[in-house]
């Protein structure tokens, strides 16, 4: 048999975040595999789950087109941001890319005053180029908006008592009397959006946006009480003037609220990140006639079977009665709960004793080291399927 069968590899990983790209893992996957297997057939295809790369990830595979575009970050400074075009009127925007937390300073980073208008600048943008089909990762927001600032970008004016327009920040979601949606762009209502979310959070409470992720954003306990009554009175003010209970929406306390804003005003559907980069990505097409598929991501936990690339990957090849392999950087606690996922094995990159700078130095090494490791255990599978 196993001089007889070409085998055909795919490979899908994530980055291993600050050391392996996707596309270097390709690489050392695809040299190692015809090490093993000189007559296989590979392909590669870089991955993300809806979180850093996405945007990279889906462009790669579609050899669609990356457009720059002048916007607005957190705090209204000037930035140079960008999105992606792949074809048939559909774009994919990352909202880190305009009003993302490593955009702010640490010292200067503050829940009241940032902003996600340099979101609704990119979608604007998108819908301007004749965009109908937009996807948006909102992952790694700096902001509590409610996501204020991205629909006044779109058009949309948040009044307060006296009839003035706000600007669209944390602080304004007290002072926001009124909306005035006359003014929404007007191609939105020709538009589909899908929003790649792995939260649950309801927009307000002890688990939505402000007290669960208003922390890291710079908010201090004195900081987001103010902020959740903010969040509190906007809540309600959408329930009265649109109709819409949005604590009842799953998500909608994703990215500061800005889940809030699309679902409400651009009624936009929530899905799961990586489910959203595979459809993308015709993933499902790409399994046919793969014998063995490899995965990964640089570290796998508990946490790794809800939303991450391994589970997403492995769930897909279950279906179709294709074995998956992750091959990851490091493991940690209840890892094997992946394998309820579809993934068959879990292969780790460090093969001794050492810290995490040296592992961190030769990570390509230790990467290269752990696919021939795989691919060997591929092959002597098979010589024990032959001897049956």
């Amino acid at each position: 048999m196993t001089g007889e069968v070409t085998m055909k590899f795919l490979f899908a990983s994530d980055s291993f975040k600050g050391t392996l790209s996707s596309e270097q893992i390709i690489t050392l996957l695809d040299a190692a595999a015809k090490n093993v297997f000189p007559d296989c057939e590979t392909m590669g295809i870089p991955v993300a789950d809806g979180g850093e790369g996405t945007i990279d990830a889906v462009i790669s595979v579609l050899h669609g087109s990356i457009h720059e575009v002048d916007v607005h970050g957190p705090l209204m400074e000037e930035v140079v941001s960008r999105y992606g075009e792949t074809g048939n009127g559909a774009a994919v925007i990352e909202m880190a890319a305009a009003s993302g937390l490593p955009m702010v300073p640490v010292d200067k980073r503050d829940p009241r005053v940032t902003t996600t208008y340099g979101t609704g600048e990119l979608i604007k943008t998108a819908l301007d180029r004749g965009c109908r089909d937009i996807t948006i990762a909102i992952g790694g927001s700096a902001t509590n908006d409610g996501g204020m600032g991205a629909m006044r970008a779109l058009g949309i004016r948040f009044l307060d008592e006296n009839g003035e327009a706000l600007s669209g920040c944390g602080n304004d979601l007290a002072r926001v009397a009124d909306i005035d949606i006359s003014g929404l762009h007007s191609a939105v209502k020709d538009a589909r959006f899908t929003i790649m979310c792995d939260v649950n959070n309801p927009l307000t409470g002890p688990d939505g946006a402000t007290y669960t992720f208003g922390k890291q954003k710079g908010g201090s306990p004195e900081i987001l009480d103010e902020l959740e009554q903010g969040m509190i009175h906007y809540a309600a003010l959408i329930r009265e003037k649109m109709g819409t209970d949005v604590d009842q929406i799953p998500g909608s306390g994703a990215a500061g609220g800005l889940g809030a804003a699309f679902c409400v005003f651009l009624k936009a559907e929530m899905k799961s990140g990586i489910e959203t980069v595979l459809d993308l990505i015709h993933f499902d097409e790409l399994l046919e006639g793969v014998d063995l598929v490899i995965t990964g991501e640089g570290r796998i936990d508990w946490q790794s079977a809800f939303g991450k690339v391994p589970s997403g990957i492995g769930n897909r090849c279950r279906k179709k009665g294709i074995p998956a392999i992750a091959i990851v950087g490091g493991m940690g606690d209840k890892a094997e709960m992946i394998f309820d996922h579809g993934i068959d094995s879990i292969i780790t990159t460090i093969n001794g004793a050492m810290g995490l700078d040296e592992a961190l130095e030769r990570a390509e090494e230790l990467y290269a080291g752990a696919a021939e490791r795989a691919f060997r255990m591929v092959k002597a599978g098979m010589r024990l399927q032959d001897r049956s």
